[in-house]
Formats: structure tokens, sequence, C-alpha cells
């Protein structure tokens, strides 16, 4: 009877399959996480983008225009004292048709402000198209809606 013991006996611990099944299922659940946790920075980053140029888009038409009958050459601090100076900065802190000179060469910003038919002498612009990139959407743009 000792004999049928010796060879029924099983010790203790994990087998080298097991071993390898958890970790398989531990990198998958990292590999979805990372991927999760990335999606939702992008889609924050987008949400951040769009209400940027919504508040832009609203403070040049509802006040700009509605003071001046006219829409700004450029877009800064001064022409809408309004606004947020962080709202003219995409999600990277670079300001409104402005680039940034880094190791892989020059960034342009996230916005871009283009104005049309601008009088040289006065800067009065008849009308604009705001401009953003986006990481997970179709790319989004406002445009003036006063003529």
């Amino acid at each position: 009877s000792d004999r049928y013991n010796v060879f029924m006996k099983k010790d203790s611990g994990f087998t080298v399959i097991e071993l390898i099944v958890v970790i398989i299922i531990l990198m998958v659940s990292a590999f979805l996480f990372s991927t999760q946790k990335q999606n939702l920075e992008a889609s924050m980053r987008d949400n951040k983008r769009k209400v940027d140029i919504n508040t832009i888009h609203h403070n040049l038409e509802k006040v700009y225009f509605a003071k001046n009958k006219s829409y700004p050459r450029e877009l800064n601090e001064g022409t809408l004292p309004a606004v947020q100076p962080d709202t003219f900065k995409d999600p990277n802190g670079i300001t409104i048709n402005e680039s940034r000179q880094g190791l892989l060469g020059e960034t342009p910003s996230d916005y871009k402000y283009e104005a049309k038919g601008c009088n040289q002498e006065t800067g009065a612009c008849k009308s604009y198209t705001l401009h953003t990139n986006l990481e997970l959407e179709a790319d989004y743009t406002k445009k003036s809606t006063n003529k």
C-alpha cells in the first residue's frame, strides 16, 4: 500500500502550462488596458479641441463681430480678451497658427485660423475659417456665419 501512495502523491505548486496560461492572460489584459487608455486620452484631446474651437467661434460671432461688424486678421488674447489664454493653445500647448521646433523638426499647431477678405489698412476681415485636426474623428471646422 505504501508503494501505491508514492505514485499517487502530487506535489504542490503550479505546472509550466498553468504558469504560461496565467502569463498570457495577464499580457492580453495589459494590452487591452493600454489600448483603451490611449483611446480615452485621444478622445479627451479631441474633446478639448472641439470645445476650444467652439469657444473661439462663439466669441468671434457673438462678441467680436457684434462690436466691430468684421472679423480680426489674427487671433490672440488681445482680439478676444474674454477667451481664456489656454483656449488658443492646442493639447500640445502650441498657440493657434504657430509651430514649435522640436527634435523631430517643426510641429504646427492643431488649430488654424484663416481670415478672408481682409482690408489691408484696417485689418478688418469679411469672413474666416477655424479648423482643427482630430485624432479619432474627421477634422473639425467652423466658418463665419455673418457676411
